[in-house]
């Protein structure tokens, strides 16, 4: 089965949870969205239910596996097929030192054998779900322009097609992860030399993109799409609010009139969520955390964070937190970034 995927959300710890990825669904159908990186070890023998669930609103969807166990990955995949997911994705870009304690993520970029065994096994006869690769151009000592197309050629003969490439490399040793998103330099041009020789292949570009407009002409470049995390994460309502019609070119045009109620109708639709979400057991921070960067740019969306990071960890119903909240936004004003200054 082949995805639109002009533009995806990256996996982020701690942040695509199910309620993030139900609250950007809101503001975009297209875009793909991924789980948080999930370990093989944990799909197989950890609560299931908690760590795999979604709402069918969220699809499509992509579940990201970390480990480095062929037969460990091949049952972890064939779980997450049989959970109902779009895409399996294979994580070799993470630096954090947790997961390289456990043998996979970044550091397996020095075990192209190894990853395309992985995939060989990950890859289901039966299934035309896709497993995809998440990596760096390289780590540590490597040089990319060595590394990363034999990599790509390595691991693509064992089955897998979609590439979705962090343009830097990571430092395995000496760097934190946050480190390992800004220090080593962004490689965009390094990355398109080497799209152009498997052009037989999808490959997305990832890496400090912060604006639609960059992932045009990423794609009018020749990428199949790219894959957007933090800003989006930050800035949702810049990011995903116009991506279906300036990305993937619905009818729709941006209006920054309909901008406004779609955001406050999306707002509004994470009220429902969030009753349905307390109705079941939940904890209203679970959802509220998400949505404190939603208004982003609009004025009150200072006093709109301050409301609900105050409020939701207290006894005040969740509820009228939120629509308080929402009460100080001018859904109908002016963005800052258009204004020049700051309206906050």
């Amino acid at each position: 089965m082949v995805w639109d995927r002009r533009l995806s959300v990256a996996p982020m710890m701690d942040r695509t949870d199910r309620h993030c990825r139900y609250f950007f669904r809101q503001l975009s159908k297209k875009t793909l969205l991924y789980t948080e990186m999930i370990t093989a070890d944990a799909i197989i023998n950890g609560n299931r239910k908690k760590l795999l669930s979604f709402s069918d609103e969220e699809h499509p969807l992509a579940l990201q596996i970390g480990g480095s166990n062929p037969d460990t990955l091949a049952e972890a995949t064939k779980i997450g097929l049989d959970w109902g997911y779009d895409e399996i994705n294979l994580n070799v870009g993470c630096p954090s030192s947790r997961v390289r304690s456990g043998q996979f993520g970044a550091c397996l970029m020095k075990k192209k054998e190894l990853v395309a065994e992985c995939v060989e096994a990950m890859v289901q006869p039966s299934s035309d779900i896709p497993i995809t690769i998440k990596c760096r151009i390289g780590v540590d000592e490597q040089d990319p322009e060595l590394v990363l197309p034999d990599f790509i050629e390595t691991v693509s003969n064992s089955g897998v097609s979609i590439f979705i490439i962090h343009a830097r490399k990571a430092i395995l040793n000496g760097l934190n992860p946050k480190e390992n998103r800004q220090i080593p330099p962004i490689k965009y041009d390094f990355v398109n030399n080497v799209r152009k020789q498997f052009s037989h292949l999808q490959v997305c570009m990832n890496g400090e993109i912060k604006r639609l407009e960059s992932v045009s002409g990423f794609i009018d470049q020749g990428f199949t799409g790219c894959m957007i995390g933090r800003q989006a994460y930050k800035t949702p309502n810049k990011i995903l609010l116009n991506a279906d019609e300036i990305i993937f070119k619905t009818n729709q045009e941006p209006n920054k009139l309909t901008d406004g109620i779609r955001l406050k109708n999306a707002l509004i639709n994470m009220l429902a969520y969030l009753e349905g979400h307390l109705s079941s057991g939940g904890k209203a921070s679970n959802v509220l955390r998400h949505l404190v960067n939603s208004v982003s740019g609009l004025p009150g969306a200072k006093v709109f964070r301050s409301v609900i990071s105050d409020g939701m960890s207290s006894q005040i119903n969740s509820l009228e937190l939120l629509t308080s909240a929402m009460s100080y936004v001018d859904f109908l004003g002016q963005n800052e970034e258009n204004k020049g200054n700051d309206i906050e």
